[in-house]
């Protein structure tokens, strides 16, 4: 389950274009942060998705995203051309092909790579959608986790909504800002739509009246269980509240929200936060945030793209990255399902789950020391300007430094508040399976 949000310059503080994603997935499926550089291809090149291959193109453009490290395709990213995009599961009345389809990511991968603006990854993402299909086996190990897409697409002047029903979909333009969760929200203000989505839904009894995309196509169960109303909703709120002021600040909080002040990852049986925290097997399994991304776009400059490049944005800190000569600085080898104490995403994971253990007393060795260094950053890039690689080498330098000092300190500290018994044998199992 996932989160996503696009603010255009109407709601920004600066005039800007930010565009924030929580990706929640499964607890131990660690998640990739690559660069992958410009590249020409000969004609006839065959390209390798997660299931299929497919045509490759003669060039692609440079790309950041952030990925399961056992899948091709991205769950989020920008390419050098300031196009963005998010991906959101959603489920629908249509049965979801398992096999010889692209999945979601595989999709918002490729427009990344193949696309100059927000309205290109559009039309890429629909053609190759009713090209190839969509579909596939989406979860890691839970291999019943296959759903349907919906996408928030953006660049420096526009952004775009695409949500999907199988073979169907339908788009809208965004004019202000906009959050989507894991469940259809486009009803009768669409801007396009595929030719034969109503006719399909009326000839299966499954709308009456005028057309409404969202109630024709939604699945009610998988929906409702998914919780995206309640994060949605949240969300909503949250941009309400803060429109014409939204910045990073702001965006950063926005992805680390659990709305209310004393919150246990223990307690919710439903994934109904936008800072997620797996739970239990069954309804909160694939709900780990397990990588956060938020890109800040501008008219003449860059952008500066802000990561955790690890789980649980509520304990991460975000790190800016640039496009140029050197993009990420290390983050140690590469990912797999087990720890790994020389992999960045590991080694923070070890403190995110010391942390769960008793996450209202421990989450306070975490909070002020970060903030401070975030704030810190914000000012040294956005008040002094200075902005590049060896920006993002200390940013990320400093916080391994502080996972160290912090695990230290935490495992020190005793437990008062322990979370029940189901919650902890649940953990106990991943921890088992991750070797952690």
């Amino acid at each position: 389950m996932c989160d996503t949000f696009i603010a255009l310059p109407k709601s920004t503080e600066d005039g800007s274009v930010i565009f924030a994603k929580n990706s929640d997935r499964e607890a131990n499926e660690a998640q990739s942060l690559e660069y992958h550089s410009a590249r020409t291809y000969p004609l006839n090149t065959k390209l390798k998705c997660t299931y299929i291959e497919i045509s490759q193109v003669e060039k692609t453009f440079g790309v950041l995203i952030s990925r399961p490290f056992w899948m091709w395709g991205a769950e989020m990213g920008v390419n050098e051309y300031g196009v963005v995009i998010g991906n959101e599961a959603v489920f629908t009345r249509l049965k979801v092909t398992k096999r010889g389809v692209l999945t979601g990511m595989d999709l918002l991968r490729l427009a990344l790579e193949r696309s100059d603006s927000a309205a290109k990854a559009k039309e890429i993402i629909i053609d190759l959608l009713e090209k190839y299909g969509q579909g596939g086996i989406c979860g890691y190990q839970d291999k019943g986790m296959f759903y349907h897409n919906s996408f928030v697409i953006a660049d420096k002047k526009e952004a775009w909504l695409i949500e999907t029903a199988g073979e169907f979909w339908v788009v809208k333009k965004v004019n202000d800002y906009y959050a989507i969760s894991n469940g259809l929200t486009i009803g009768t203000d669409y801007d396009e739509i595929h030719p034969k989505a109503e006719s399909f839904a009326r000839k299966n009894g499954w709308t009456k009246g005028k057309f409404h995309f969202s109630n024709a196509f939604s699945d009610f169960l998988y929906t409702t269980f998914s919780a995206c109303k309640t994060r949605k909703a949240r969300a909503d709120d949250l941009l309400r509240n803060d429109r014409k002021k939204i910045n990073i600040t702001s965006a950063i909080a926005h992805l680390r929200d659990h709305n209310t002040i004393d919150f246990s990852p223990s307690k919710s049986l439903l994934g109904n936060t936008i800072c997620a925290h797996a739970g239990n097997s069954i309804t909160r399994n694939a709900s780990q945030t397990t990588g956060s991304m938020i890109v800040h776009l501008y008219t003449n400059k860059k952008p500066v793209v802000w990561v955790t490049a690890t789980s649980a944005a509520c304990i991460s800190m975000f790190k800016p990255i640039w496009f140029g000569k050197e993009v990420i600085p290390d983050i140690g080898e590469e990912l797999t399902e087990s720890f790994n104490k020389n992999s960045f995403w590991w080694k923070h994971e070890q403190l995110h789950r010391e942390i769960l253990k008793d996450y209202s007393k421990r989450i306070t060795i975490v909070e002020k020391e970060r903030n401070d260094y975030e704030n810190k950053l914000i000012n040294y890039i956005y008040v002094d300007n200075n902005k590049g690689f060896e920006v993002s080498k200390i940013a990320f330098q400093d916080h391994k430094r502080l996972i160290e000092k912090w695990i230290e300190g935490v495992r020190k500290m005793k437990i008062k508040n322990n979370p029940n018994l189901i919650y902890r044998n649940y953990w106990k199992k991943l921890n088992k399976k991750a070797q952690l």
